[in-house]
């Protein structure tokens, strides 16, 4: 693997960290915001759902745009945008205007993934691709585990208000290098051999974006989104609230899902790269352990926090790598079309349909069956992409050719 590789996909895992820090920032302090401001939960999700359904349908124009405009600009122009909505958000008290700004948030961090992927696939190979995109999707880990472990002493000295100061301060630096150090791509392809993540035989056109294989997975990909983004998000405040540790002690043991969470990275793209290799059929296994997991903690809710905590991280950390698959690895096979930045877009796009969908209903449902039934539709969810990716696996063994 060349140097240049290898330089690269850190540093896009530095910038993907610091897009977690100023975008995950408000689920870590929701459970203190509720307390200092007399907002329910309820009423401060909206600006989640609304940051949710933003990011997602905004990753539809950047994945269009990142084909076409230098990744270099859009993720320029999306960290300093993040950076002045975080700023702002530390100064505001009313809901409104509290959902709107993380709204504009929201759609200013569309503006990172596609143009990662799109530097990934035009300046590695195929073997490049795949470890470059394992180790990007460490930034999302490691952005959860620094907003986690850093909020609750920020708060502690400070106030909510002031995480969000300090995640602006870092989305703000972060824009300035990549400013100045982010490569530019050719705007021709490299030379043949180098440039695709997944070799195919010919190119796909947008039947191959949308057949029925890729949309039967778009919908897995939703179901994974809810239960990623949805557990994450309020994870505090299911501990708090079932075992009344606190908001401070809550947020902190949001900490291990996202620590899970890179070990499941690493295993789940070794488990892909090494021995099942169909993303599919890997993508399934992984949902089946998300199964298993949210079964465990129906069975613990209530009675031991801890057990709650250790399958909430394997649930959440079977969710980032059925991510991984699905929404990293998938789009490499589209890098002869031309439309590798718009298929990676619209995957992450049906992330966010499944994150906001969740973020929105859990509290409604936790607010009318407790807990207990929040747990069983996220079994449920995992069920759900289990069986829609295995029924993937012929169509796609067929498709994937064909690109």
């Amino acid at each position: 693997m060349e140097k240049s590789a290898k330089k690269l996909g850190l540093f896009l895992m530095a910038v993907y960290t610091v897009s977690y820090i100023t975008r995950i920032n408000f689920g870590a302090v929701v459970a203190e915001m509720t307390g200092a401001t007399g907002l329910s939960k309820e009423i401060l999700s909206h600006a989640l759902t609304g940051a949710f359904i933003t990011y997602g349908t905004g990753q539809l124009l950047s994945g269009w745009l990142g084909d076409r405009v230098q990744p270099k600009y859009l993720l320029t122009l999306g960290l300093f945008v993040t950076s002045a909505m975080n700023v702002v958000m530390a100064t505001l008290s009313d809901p409104v205007a509290m959902t709107v700004v993380w709204c504009v948030n929201g759609l200013s961090q569309a503006f990172l993934w596609p143009p990662i992927v799109r530097l990934l696939a035009s300046r590695t190979t195929a073997e490049e691709y795949k470890w470059g995109t394992v180790v990007v999707s460490y930034g999302i880990t490691l952005g959860s585990i620094l907003v986690y472990l850093v909020s609750p002493l920020i708060i502690t000295v400070w106030s909510w208000r002031a995480v969000f100061a300090v995640s602006a301060a870092c989305g703000a630096a972060t824009a300035v290098l990549v400013a100045v150090l982010c490569p530019k791509i050719a705007k021709e392809p490299k030379a043949e051999g180098t440039p695709a993540p997944v070799g195919g035989k010919k190119s796909g056109g947008w039947a191959a974006v949308f057949s029925p294989v890729m949309i039967t997975l778009m919908i897995a990909i939703v179901a994974q989104g809810a239960l990623r983004d949805g557990v994450t998000t309020w994870m505090p405040s299911y501990i708090n609230e079932t075992y009344s540790l606190g908001a401070a002690a809550s947020i902190l043991t949001g900490v291990l899902l996202p620590l899970f969470g890179m070990i499941c990275l690493k295993a789940a793209g070794a488990l892909y790269t090494k021995v099942l290799r169909d993303p599919t059929v890997c993508a399934g296994v992984l949902f089946g352990g998300g199964v298993a997991a949210a079964a465990c903690l129906y069975l613990c809710t209530g009675r031991t926090a801890a057990g709650s905590v250790a399958f909430s991280a394997v649930l959440t950390g079977a969710m980032h790598g059925v991510n991984l698959i699905l929404v990293c690895m998938i789009p490499g096979f589209f890098a002869r079309t031309g439309k590798v930045a718009f298929v990676s877009g619209a995957l992450n796009t049906c992330t966010y349909i499944g994150s906001a969908a969740s973020t929105y209903l859990i509290p409604m449902i936790t607010k009318n069956g407790g807990w207990g039934d929040t747990v069983a539709v996220w079994c449920a969810i995992a069920a759900v992409g289990c069986a829609l990716t295995f029924a993937a696996r012929r169509g796609w063994s067929k498709k994937s050719g064909d690109l």
